[in-house]
């Protein structure tokens, strides 16, 4: 059921804002969250995780605590935003790629993350952005996102996410499906973490 569900989403591209990113990406600095960089270097280091990949990562902010032993990647849209991961982070890796097509081998990395960045995604990607994560991830996937069970309208390009119901139909383990302390998470993301099966 999953290769056949791969195969219908294969060809769907992610609709891109440049205009919106790149004020997102000069605003993105001041969001510097430390605690919850703080939260996924510990999370990810307690499951013994050393390779790490945030999608979305704009310009690295939640990566920036890893340690030099620890292999980041981090993939992201905007090339302003690149260019200022890669100038704060030059050890790290950052490529330019979408959620629907990671620039990674089957099962490559160890911890796989989102922060907030589903949210911005329509269904139809979102879908293709799920099989691609599952695709990459060796161990765990974590999604932390503002959470609505019926997944209702934030803004005109932005929604609410359920992400428990979108891992239904793949082989994991729901670990956590919980909304975060808004001392580690002000905006009391849902923290959901899984492990792939």
């Amino acid at each position: 059921m999953i290769s056949i569900k791969y195969q219908r989403l294969r060809n769907i591209s992610v609709s891109y804002d440049k205009e919106f990113w790149d004020a997102y990406a000069s605003e993105n600095e001041a969001k510097y969250n430390e605690e919850f960089a703080k939260f996924v270097r510990d999370l990810a280091s307690s499951l013994g995780c050393t390779s790490i990949l945030e999608i979305g990562c704009g310009t690295g902010i939640d990566l920036r605590l890893f340690p030099e032993s620890c292999r980041v990647f981090g993939v992201d849209l905007n090339e302003m935003a690149l260019g200022i991961a890669r100038q704060k982070m030059p050890t790290s890796t950052f490529k330019n790629g979408d959620i629907t097509s990671l620039p990674f081998e089957d099962s490559s990395i160890d911890f796989v993350f989102t922060h907030q960045l589903l949210n911005y995604l329509d269904d139809k990607t979102l879908e293709k952005g799920v099989s691609e994560m599952y695709r990459v991830a060796r161990k765990y996937i974590m999604n932390c996102e503002k959470f609505e069970e019926s997944e209702k309208q934030i803004t005109h390009n932005q929604k609410y996410r359920n992400m428990k119901k979108w891992w239904m139909d793949y082989k994991v383990k729901i670990i956590s499906n919980v909304d975060m302390h808004e001392e580690i998470e002000p905006d009391k993301s849902r923290f959901t973490l899984l492990r792939k099966l």
